[in-house]
């Protein structure tokens, strides 16, 4: 038996391996490694989340290629990618290849920084040759309105982009005077197709909406890059919660015209020491994690005229009395304020107030019974008690003297609880305990607990 080459027999070996990793090797760069969906349902059709998977892929390569940085902003996209629901795996129970940007809806927001979107017709040139339709929503521009202008240009607001019965919604997200992000509402016009897509489905256009900047990191999702906000939860939590409402420029110059402002160096002065104290209240309340809103002469001054009322004084500010917390007045004596007073309890009637450059911070603390809300009010040399009663409320963001701030929704229910129906007429002179139209009288404090629930500074 002739013997056997051991060296023909190795090198034939090393061929034959060589030859079976190159395949293996160009199966997977051909069929194994190509992102997002491959596999064909059992009649061989393509599946709507495989189409919706590629609408997604297609947009994001626009995107790409005229270098605009959009970033996710589904919130059902973001929910699943959130770490409580990839604790409880809720992904696995999804198609594996489109796990997260195939939400069982017909559209996937993105968002972008307005200063980043120069009106390029080429990007939408080829986001038609692509063969997406497009719906542009534009409005005007808040940034330029003012009481002079009343209205400013048009800017680009929404686009929505259609491709197989799936939307793309790109929300223009434009920086504001107060460090923060706006986005505006989407309005339907009287030309407008009003079949182009499901927008009582989207998440963003049925209000104006204010976001802080948020940082982001780039992810691989469903085999494609996209940019998503680092701290999902928290931008979940600030998209619900995300309602704007603008000044009533229009309304405040009417105003205005009949009451011209004060402008006085004193009165010029105390706007500068409000914008201070109102700047100072909010960093302190955001690092307890406490909401708080305007109230009051501040809330009436934002409404009525888009400014605060210079002959009121004080600066009025509400917080929910389930937001309490213990080390409220020592956060704010830290911060450089002093305490003036002290009244009620956390079970019945609260009330803080603070000095700062010789004006006041007036805290009220509310109590949600039924359908109303309450917020108490005592009499230091007597001991009586107030109750101000208010219809329930919801909470939005404003903006005053350049600074992001919470309003009740329903600003003027609101106020005309506090100030009946001539709340637009100014009154100089006004008693807390008999002037609002919401005052009722709420007993007295028994004497013995006077030490404890009347403190004065």
């Amino acid at each position: 038996m002739p013997r056997v080459n051991r060296t023909a027999v190795l090198s034939l070996l090393i061929v034959s391996s060589s030859v079976f990793l190159l395949f293996q090797l160009y199966y997977y760069r051909k069929y194994v490694s190509k992102p997002g969906p491959h596999v064909l349902t059992r009649t061989g059709h393509l599946t709507g989340s495989d189409v919706q998977w590629q609408t997604v892929k297609n947009f994001l390569a626009l995107a790409q290629r005229f270098r605009l940085p959009v970033f996710l902003v589904d919130t059902a996209a973001l929910t699943l990618l959130s770490q409580d629901a990839l604790r409880q795996h809720d992904w696995l129970v999804r198609e594996l290849h489109c796990s997260f940007l195939c939400t069982g809806r017909p559209i996937t927001s993105f968002a972008l920084h307005a200063n980043q979107w120069k009106y390029n017709s080429g990007f939408l040139l080829a986001a038609e040759q692509k063969g997406f339709e497009l719906l542009e929503f534009r409005g005007e521009d808040p940034r330029l309105a003012s009481l002079d202008t009343l209205s400013g240009e048009e800017i680009p607001l929404h686009f929505l982009f259609r491709l197989h019965g799936y939307i793309i919604q790109v929300v223009f997200l434009y920086e504001r005077s107060g460090n923060y992000l706006w986005h505006g509402a989407l309005r339907l016009r009287g030309n407008m197709n009003r079949n182009f897509a499901p927008f009582k489905q989207l998440d963003y256009g049925r209000d104006a909406g204010v976001y802080d900047r948020p940082d982001l990191v780039l992810t691989v999702l469903d085999g494609l890059d996209v940019r998503v906000p680092r701290n999902i939860s928290r931008f979940l939590s600030e998209q619900r919660h995300a309602r704007f409402l603008e000044c009533r420029y229009r309304d405040a110059r009417n105003f205005l015209q009949l009451y011209p402002e004060d402008s006085s160096p004193a009165a010029v002065d105390f706007r500068r020491k409000v914008k201070s104290l109102l700047h100072l209240a909010t960093q302190t309340l955001a690092r307890l994690n406490i909401p708080f809103w305007l109230s009051s002469g501040t809330c009436l001054g934002w409404f009525r005229q888009c400014s605060i009322i210079s002959y009121s004084r004080d600066v009025d500010i509400g917080i929910f009395v389930v937001d309490f917390r213990s080390d409220i007045i020592t956060a704010f004596t830290e911060a450089g304020l002093t305490l003036k007073h002290k009244f009620g309890k956390v079970e019945d009637s609260l009330e803080l107030s603070f000095l700062n450059d010789d004006v006041k911070l007036d805290i009220f603390f509310f109590y949600e019974e039924g359908d109303i809300v309450w917020n108490g009010g005592t009499q230091a040399k007597s001991g009586r008690k107030f109750k101000y009663i208010f219809p329930r409320f919801s909470l939005c963001w404003a903006e005053l003297l350049e600074l992001k701030v919470r309003v009740p929704c329903e600003t003027l229910d609101y106020l005309m609880a506090n100030y009946g129906a001539s709340w637009s007429v100014p009154v100089r002179t006004w008693d807390w305990k008999s002037s609002p139209s919401n005052v009722q009288e709420n007993g007295v404090w028994p004497l013995a607990e006077w030490a404890e629930l009347i403190q004065v500074y």
